[in-house]
């Protein structure tokens, strides 16, 4: 069996597809490096140069359960019983914006087996700065179907539920926490964010919150903390203040002690929930999704 697999490099290595074979011995797979094409090669090599780039199945070394090749790098550093319980957590995200879209690629990559989407919003073209669903393509679409195509894209066999609707007081009623192992809070709305807190602690199940990532722009300074531990954040000040009027005693947060930073005009859009809209990096939101999908999986797996 053969197939291809482009090649990352520069120079002489660009262009070219890695063939191997694909030899079973002992009930295992093993990758055998065969030859290499050049692309400028192909008409003289039409079989090979057109052999399709496809993953394969198999067992791994020392026998056990088959899984798809996408996910074996993780399980080399998991190991196979934490990518065992990967695939049968289910994991609530409320918000897909700038955090919650690179939340939402990390554990779909992870082998998360279900993932619960919750957003109202539809993808705008200031969007394309900082947020992964977002590029020409999807502008005008939905966030929630857009996350859910990607998805697919990435792992088929990921159960996805979609919920259009934003996550305030007034719609929790909609959502049995107990169903979830864990749930990612990157909305920014106050009331929504006390809200998850209370919801999550009433039925038990952990949680991980994002506190502001607008107007900063040095991603190094973000940490993983307890809420209480928190300083040189707006947000936080109010989340502390609000949670200790409701006995909340420690939630897990994302935050940075960077101070903000406004070098441009004031923005304004008529349509937000917001009077003013603080700015964004390319960095930033996503670094603080990262660390939050990074903090799901290790609680998931321990």
């Amino acid at each position: 069996m053969l197939f291809t697999a482009p090649l990352c490099g520069a120079g002489k290595e660009r262009g070219r597809c890695a063939v191997y074979s694909l030899q079973c011995a002992s009930g295992e797979y093993i990758r055998r490096p065969m030859i290499i094409i050049a692309a400028h090669d192909a008409g003289r090599n039409k079989n090979l140069a057109s052999a399709p780039a496809m993953p394969y199945t198999g067992r791994r070394r020392g026998g056990g359960h088959a899984m798809s090749e996408a996910f074996v790098r993780t399980e080399h550093v998991l190991g196979s019983e934490a990518m065992a319980k990967l695939a049968a957590a289910r994991v609530a995200i409320f918000g897909l914006g700038g955090v919650g879209g690179y939340v939402l690629e990390a554990l779909a990559r992870s082998g998360v087996g279900q993932l619960d989407l919750i957003d109202n919003d539809r993808i705008c073209l200031s969007n394309l700065n900082r947020q992964i669903l977002a590029t020409l393509d999807t502008v005008g679409m939905d966030k929630a179907d857009a996350a859910a195509a990607r998805v697919r894209s990435i792992n088929p066999a990921c159960t996805v539920r979609t919920y259009k609707t934003f996550y305030l007081p007034e719609t929790k009623e909609q959502f049995d926490f107990t169903q979830f192992d864990y749930v990612v809070d990157a909305i920014d709305t106050v009331a929504g964010k006390l809200a998850l807190a209370e919801q999550a602690r009433a039925a038990g199940t952990p949680i991980i919150s994002a506190l502001g990532t607008g107007n900063k722009r040095d991603p190094s300074l973000l940490r993983v903390c307890d809420l209480f531990e928190t300083e040189n954040d707006a947000l936080a000040r109010v989340m502390r203040k609000e949670c200790r009027r409701r006995g909340i005693e420690r939630l897990k947060v994302v935050f940075s002690p960077e101070e903000p930073l406004c070098l441009g005009p004031e923005i304004i859009e008529p349509d937000s929930r917001r009077r003013s809209i603080p700015g964004s990096t390319a960095f930033v939101p996503p670094a603080a999704g990262l660390l939050i999908a990074a903090e799901v999986v290790k609680d998931l797996i321990s």
